[in-house]
Formats: structure tokens, C-alpha cells, sequence
């Protein structure tokens, strides 16, 4: 992912997927978030917009991969 003006990520998911049984919510997500940036999520109904973000405010945790917040990991 490249960083505008050589900034490092607010927010950044990397590989993050989130399995409810044989169901695959998420799937190897990535994405990053700089300060200043305003990003939506969109998406139709149960492509996991909710799911990203219960993981994201750790309501659940991944299943794999891993998220950071101002450059710590927060997943674990």
C-alpha cells in the first residue's frame, strides 16, 4: 500500500478473515487508513461490512491476520 507523503497508516488491516463455521465472512482483507483520509465501506447486504468493523472495535476477533492501530497490533 503506498503511504501519501511517506505517512505511516492510522488504522491498517492486513490479511484479516473472520470464519463462522464453514462460512467465510471475511477473506483476507487488506486496507489502510492515513491520518486526514476519509474513507467510506460499501457493499451489498452480508459482504461483511459489520463483520470488518466488530473486528476492527473488537466485538470479535479474527480468525486470521492482523490489525494495527497508530503502528501497534491490536488483534491480539
Amino acid at each position: 500500500m503506498n503511504a501519501p507523503h511517506g505517512q505511516s497508516p492510522l488504522l491498517e488491516g492486513r490479511q484479516v478473515s473472520k470464519n463462522f463455521g464453514g462460512l467465510a465472512a471475511l477473506s483476507n482483507v487488506d486496507f489502510a487508513v492515513y491520518p486526514g483520509e476519509v474513507m467510506g465501506l460499501i457493499g451489498p447486504n452480508g459482504s461483511g461490512k459489520t463483520t470488518l468493523f466488530d473486528c476492527l472495535s473488537r466485538v470479535q476477533e479474527v480468525s486470521s491476520g492482523q490489525i494495527f492501530f497508530k503502528g501497534s497490533e491490536i488483534t491480539h
